[in-house]
Formats: structure tokens, sequence, C-alpha cells
């Protein structure tokens, strides 16, 4: 729970407030950016909420919070009730943001999609009664692709839940030793009809993406969209290799998809033509810095 004690100077005077417990992960920039942004090193309410929307979304961010950094002077509680069950927030058709970040996976994005053959949980939110009890609504979880080991979380307690199988690969095995399906291949997998594994290994020995539907792109923390600069971007730090990072990247311009669903930055869908000339923009712009 977020101390007004420790209220952030950045804040705006009003009811929201960001405190100094903020690991600056970015998952309230993307709930409600018309109020937070980032501030020097940490997140800050910017604008406060000034309508219902602005508001409800403002609630979605503090309950999506990895790290409980964000509080309000005044609760809310039927706008707190309403955030809380918005949440998976559909994102389109049947696929989901989960929301509850976990400060496990320094606040990384999952998601879900719900399919007749069985729901994919793609990374791991907080393992939370609310999230549990609306899998269990939507038929509960066959399996849980993990793009990588960063971003593994409480994995393990929804897959013992739901008798799911966790989904990664081999070089990153270390993360969930116990995984009910390894994943060998360097190349593309179509596991299933609309489920396509793309192994993209350069931030993580075994980064992988999930290709659902030749339209969703689960990216972990290979790709993203940079909201500010408008334009897909991809880690330059805390990379196993840059240059096998690269060759993955490139690797996606065989694929078709319209959406960028990733586990860190934002998410964003484009035309399948649009994203391609995205991704060519980003291959050019990283050229120079193979390492």
């Amino acid at each position: 729970m977020a101390d007004e004690n420790k209220r952030l100077d950045s804040n705006v005077a009003g009811n929201f407030f960001v405190d100094a417990t903020c690991i600056n992960c970015d998952t309230c920039r993307q709930l409600a950016p018309a109020s937070f942004e980032e501030v020097g090193n940490f997140s800050a309410v910017t604008r406060q909420p000034t309508d219902k929307g602005h508001s409800h979304r403002a609630y979605q961010a503090l309950l999506a919070c990895p790290v409980g950094s964000i509080g309000a002077e005044h609760s809310d509680k039927l706008r707190m009730q309403e955030a809380m069950a918005s949440f998976p927030l559909q994102l389109e058709d049947e696929v989901s943001y989960c929301g509850f970040n976990s400060e496990k996976s320094f606040g990384a994005n999952s998601f879900f999609i719900e399919h007749p053959d069985g729901n994919w949980l793609v990374d791991s939110p907080r393992y939370l009664k609310h999230l549990v009890e609306v899998f269990e609504h939507k038929g509960g979880i066959a399996y849980i692709f993990l793009t990588h080991k960063d971003d593994v979380a409480d994995a393990e307690k929804y897959a013992a839940h739901f008798g799911a199988k966790r989904i990664i690969h081999r070089a990153d095995i270390e993360a969930a030793p116990d995984a009910e399906w390894i994943i060998e291949e360097a190349e593309s997998l179509q596991v299933m009809p609309q489920f396509r594994i793309i192994p993209v290994p350069g931030h993580t020995a075994g980064s992988m993406a999930l290709l659902y539907k030749n339209r969703f792109l689960f990216t972990g923390d290979h790709l993203w969209w940079d909201s500010v600069q408008k334009r897909l971007s991809a880690p330059s730090q805390l990379v196993w290799r840059k240059h096998v990072l690269m060759d993955s990247i490139q690797k996606l311009l065989d694929c078709p998809f319209e959406w960028v669903l990733a586990g860190h930055g934002d998410r964003t869908r484009l035309s399948a033509n649009e994203m391609r000339l995205q991704l060519q923009a980003l291959v050019e712009r990283r050229k120079g810095t193979r390492a």
C-alpha cells in the first residue's frame, strides 16, 4: 500500500500519487497515460484525473502496480471495485491483458488467450484470487507460455492450480526446471493450427515469441512499442548477445502480425504492412550497433 509520507515531490497536488517505492516499470504509464508520466527515475502523477474515464484508468493503474506504490488520499470503493472487475482487460476478441503485474518479474505484463482447445496464459501475473476465479469461469488454463526466464513470476502456482503445461525454452530452463513442455528447437515451431512459437534469442538465450492467428505477437522483453517515439524498439541493455538479438528481430520480418504485446514496454496495434515497415525501420536503425 502506498505511503503518503513517501509521496514523491514530482506528483502534482491531488488525490492520486506515487510514492518512493516506485520501481519505474511503466505499468501505470501504459494503463493511464493521461495521468502518469516518467519524471526522473520514477513514475509520477503529472495530471490528476478529471473525469470518470481517467479516474477508472488511474484505479486500474493503482491495482496493477506490482509494488503498490500508487495511492489515493481518498479512495472511492465503488470505482476501485469497478477497476478490479475490469481485469483481465480485453484488448481484442479473445486476447486480454491480465493486470496485477508481479514484482517478481519487475512488473512485466502478462496476457490471457481464450481458446476452445484450451486457454493460454502468456507469462504470469501475481497469483491472485480475483484472477484465479476469472480464469476458472473462462474454462481454466491449459498452457502457460513463458517468453523467457525473467517473467516467470507465479507461473508455478497457476500451473499447479489449473493443471496447466508450462512452456519454456531449454536455454532458459533454470527459471522453471520442472516445466512440462520444453522447447528444444532454434527455428519457428507450429505447435497448433493457430499458435506458432518463435525462438528469438538475444535478450536471453532462451527468449521466445508466440504468434497467435498471424495477428497477435507476444514478445516478452524482445520487442515493444515505444509510445514516446511512436516506433518499435528492442533492448540495448541487459542483452545476452547483441548480434543474436538483431538476427532474431530480422527473423520476425517473415511473420505477419498486427499486435505487439510486450512484457516490458507498451503494446500497440498497426496494420500488418505498417508493422512490417516499423520492423524494417528498427532493423535499419540497429545495423550500426551490432557487437
